[in-house]
Order: structure tokens, then C-alpha cells, then sequence
């Protein structure tokens, strides 16, 4: 039943801030099979399933998840996330698609709930599936949860992506960027000029795959064009890298050129250059690439001043894993990632960055950090809302039983942990304070990229505890 919902899912476009397709999907499955449903204003939907039998004096359970997808591609793939419907394919024992995310995040989570929602053999008290929109670009749909759209006491998210483990606790985020006002000149003449492309890179989840020691495209981009602009008096036209605040950018690209008696030499270093980084990400990134070619006389490149700074902020931004977390073994505590850096179409340059901490004052402090450096370069400097982060509670009744279940299912005891992605939940419990929430799922690899997969054998573990669960709690 899960993997009917979820086929069905993946033929519905889902692009964050573009629900309008899955919202109207979900209403009408409300519709076809008689569930009490609500919509509020940002695009939320809850459907409520009444108990069954015997379970009415029971405390009502939210199952979340949310609508939205990350919208990731191969280069070469010919894709429109906003009209076509995911092609899925099986490879070892996962589900993948055809070149792009798969959307199994959380689009599992939501086939699950509308399971639960349909399946006549489960015993349960009240449930509520509640549906947020937007959760991957900005976390719209939880921050503006409509008035009266939960009553439960209980919270299961199901946006987890590691079969085995509960979770009690995520990070929270901000999002850091900068504005550079582009001035340009024109290109010099006697100048040879490229392109230089850098793909093939693992990418993944800026907070799940943080601490993996995968290479940021943008990084890669800005070392060698520091290096060029020090060495050969590189100019730069244009850069472009990376996509998505919550994803390590996968590709970058630029144009430049380098004074023409020292092109010759620059080709050389450059060779020397890829060979090293290469190496030292060999085990890491074993698919990157990155070349090197020729390319037309463009009709401007950026002022040397602009130039400088651009390239230096990009070099000197903190990246990656700041510090790991003294309360939980082996959590990040805090990270930062350089997620884009756009030429946008008003001479701006657009650099944007995102920070997590489960640490409160310490994702403030690495919001500072990263913003230091970018206003020492001359940018103008801007930050998101933010979200909470959801503090772990060992206490919950709530994880007491999803323990005890899969141990009494599967013969194991789970790992409880906290995450260092971020979860709707921190907000959730801003506005419901009493609420005791858990987090579990299937295994995901891949997320936010197109390597995204989902490990078939654990959707059936998934679905049978969460089944027990709602029948104990």
C-alpha cells in the first residue's frame, strides 16, 4: 500500500514554493475516499482520521511529513520538475530516477501517512496526517501553520532518513548572503580566455552530509581563480555555482581570461592544479571532474577591486564542519555551507550560504563568522528568519514506546540520536509546547542530489513499525 502511494506521488510535480499540483492531488484523494480534511492560508493540509474500534479513549497522533522536493539534475539530463513526473527506476535493491532527485524526501514519509489514512486493518486512536508545504526551501508551510490545524499530543515526523535510528533532535538553521554590486570593464584584448567546469562531485544534504569530507564546487572555483588572479592576472566574466541553500553544490563553472604571454604556463599549472585536488579528495569525490577550455572573448570582465574581493571572500568563507557536539557523540554540532554563487541578470552577484547548529548561540556565532568575512570583502550582507532547533527530550513517553516496539518487532534496540539536518519540528513546538515528537524513516542515501535512493527493504521495517506504534500509543 506505501509503494502504490508513493508511485503515485512521484508523477505529481513538487517543486519547493510550487505545491499547487501536490496540494490539489492530496485534496482530492481527501475527497475520493471521504477523509475530513482543512487547508489554511500558506497551503498546509491535514486530513483526520477518526479511531478505530475500541481505541477512542486514546490520544491523537500527527503524522507529518512534507510536500515539497529538492529539484536536482545531472547536466545533461532534459528535465522540467515543474511538468514532468519522476521516472523511478530499481538498481541493487534501491529506487532511484532517471538522472534527477528522487523525491523520496519526503515523499515516503507522505505515502506512508496516506497509507495509514486508508488502511482499514490498522488500530489506532485519532490521527492526524499533516501535510506542510515548502519545507526544504525555507520552511514556509511549518512557520505559518494555520490556527486549529492540530490537537494531537503526539508527533511522529517521518522525515528521517536512517532505518534503525529514532530521532529526538535536529539542528536549527540560517541562511547567510551576500550582495556584491557587479561593475565591469571591458575584456582585454590580448588576453587568451576559458572556461573552466567543475562536475561530477558527490554534492548531498548540507547538514546530513556535511561531515563526509565531499569537495564544494564553489570552493574548488574560487581556489584556482584566487590562484590565477595571483599568479597570471586572471579576469573574470562570469561565475556559476551551485543551486540549491540546503545542498553542497555539485558543479560550478567560469569564465576568465589570463594575459596571453603567460597562457601557456597557466595551462600547466592548471593540469598540475586538477591532478593535485584530484588526489586529495580521491576518496570522496572519485566521479569529479574538471576541465579546462577555450572560450570566446566575452565583452566585459569584472573590475580588478571587485575582482579581489569577490574571489577572496569566496576562499576565506568558512565551510564545513565547525565544531562536533559534546552532548551527543558524533553529532555536528555547527557547519556552514557555501551553497551558490549567481551572476544575477541586475549586475548583482549573489552569494548564499546557509549555518546549522543544534546550539542556539552557536548558530548565531557562525552567522557572525560568515558575515564578517563577506562585509570585510564589501558585500552587503543579509539573513533569513532562521527556525528553531527541536532539543532532544530522553524523557518522552512518546520514545519510550517507539523503542520498546522495535525492539519487540525486530529483536534490536534503535539508536536514538539527534540530526544535525534541520526538521519542521522546532516549530512545531513553538507553537504546541506540549507536544512530545519522534522522528524515523527508511534508509535514504543521496538526498538533494540526483544519487537519491531509497533502500527497498527498509520501506517494509518503516511501515510495520509505525503501525504498532499507533496501535501502542
Amino acid at each position: 500500500m506505501v509503494w502504490e502511494q508513493f508511485e503515485a506521488i512521484t508523477r505529481v510535480p513538487r517543486p519547493s514554493k510550487k505545491e499547487e499540483k501536490i496540494i490539489e492531488y492530496l485534496i482530492n484523494f481527501a475527497i475520493a475516499h471521504g477523509i475530513e480534511y482543512q487547508k489554511d492560508q500558506i497551503g498546509n493540509v491535514v486530513m483526520r482520521k477518526a479511531a478505530t474500534a475500541g481505541y477512542e479513549d486514546r490520544p491523537c497522533v500527527i503524522l507529518q511529513s512534507h510536500m515539497d522536493m529538492v529539484c536536482e539534475k545531472l547536466p545533461e539530463v532534459d528535465f522540467d520538475f515543474d511538468n514532468d513526473p519522476i521516472q523511478t527506476k530499481i538498481v541493487d535493491g534501491w529506487v532511484m530516477a532517471e538522472g534527477t532527485t528522487l523525491g523520496a524526501d519526503c515523499g515516503i514519509g507522505m505515502a506512508a501517512a496516506l497509507a495509514i489514512l486508508l488502511d482499514k486493518d490498522s488500530e489506532h486512536g485519532p490521527i492526524e496526517a499533516l501535510f506542510t508545504v515548502d519545507e526544504e526551501t525555507g520552511l514556509t508551510g511549518a512557520f505559518n501553520l494555520g490556527e486549529g490545524m492540530l490537537s494531537g499530543k503526539y508527533l511522529i515526523n517521518l522525515d528521517s532518513e536512517d532505518e534503525g535510528e529514532i530521532f529526538i533532535g535536529c539542528a536549527g538553521g540560517v541562511d547567510t548572503v551576500a550582495y556584491f554590486k557587479a561593475e565591469y570593464e571591458p575584456a582585454p584584448v590580448e588576453y587568451d580566455y576559458y572556461k573552466l567546469s567543475i562536475s561530477g562531485l558527490m554534492g548531498g544534504h548540507s547538514g546530513d552530509d556535511i561531515n563526509k569530507g565531499r569537495a564544494n564546487s564553489n570552493k574548488l572555483m574560487a581556489r584556482i581563480l584566487l590562484e590565477a588572479h595571483e599568479d597570471y592576472n586572471a579576469r573574470v566574466s562570469y561565475m556559476d555555482g551551485g543551486n540549491l541553500r540546503n545542498a553542497i553544490p555539485r558543479d560550478a563553472y567560469a569564465i576568465f581570461g589570463v594575459d596571453r604571454p603567460s597562457s601557456q604556463s597557466f595551462k600547466q599549472r592548471f593540469e598540475a592544479w586538477a591532478t593535485e585536488v584530484k588526489a586529495e579528495f580521491t576518496l570522496t569525490e572519485p566521479q569529479m571532474q574538471i576541465s579546462l577550455c577555450s572560450e570566446p572573448k566575452p565583452e566585459r570582465v569584472l573590475k580588478l577591486e571587485l575582482q579581489q574581493n569577490l574571489l577572496h571572500a569566496l576562499v576565506g568563507v568558512a565551510n564545513g564542519v565547525i565544531s562536533i557536539s559534546h552532548a551527543v557523540e558524533g553529532l555536528v554540532e555547527t557547519s556552514t555551507n557555501l551553497a551558490s554563487v549567481k551572476f544575477g541578470d541586475n549586475d548583482e552577484i549573489i552569494v548564499t550560504t546557509s549555518q546549522r547548529s543544534s546550539v542556539e548561540s552557536a548558530k548565531l556565532y557562525a552567522k557572525k563568522m560568515v558575515e564578517s568575512t563577506l562585509l570585510l570583502a564589501g558585500a552587503e550582507v543579509k539573513h533569513s528568519d532562521g527556525y528553531p532547533g527541536w532539543a532532544p527530550n530522553p524523557n518522552s513517553q512518546l520514545l519510550r514506546h517507539s523503542v520498546e516496539c522495535y525492539k519487540d518487532l525486530f529483536g534490536t534496540e534503535p539508536k536514538v540520536k539527534a540530526v544535525h539536518a534541520g526538521l519542521e519540528c522546532g516549530l512545531f513546538l513553538e507553537k504546541y509546547p506540549d507536544l512530545e515528537m519522534v522522528s524515523f524513516g527508511p534508509t535514504l542515501r543521496g538526498v538533494h542530489s540526483p544519487e537519491e535512493r531509497l533502500e527497498i527493504a527498509t520501506v517494509d521495517k518503516f511501515w510495520i513499525l509505525l503501525k504498532e506504534l499507533l496501535k501502542r500509543v
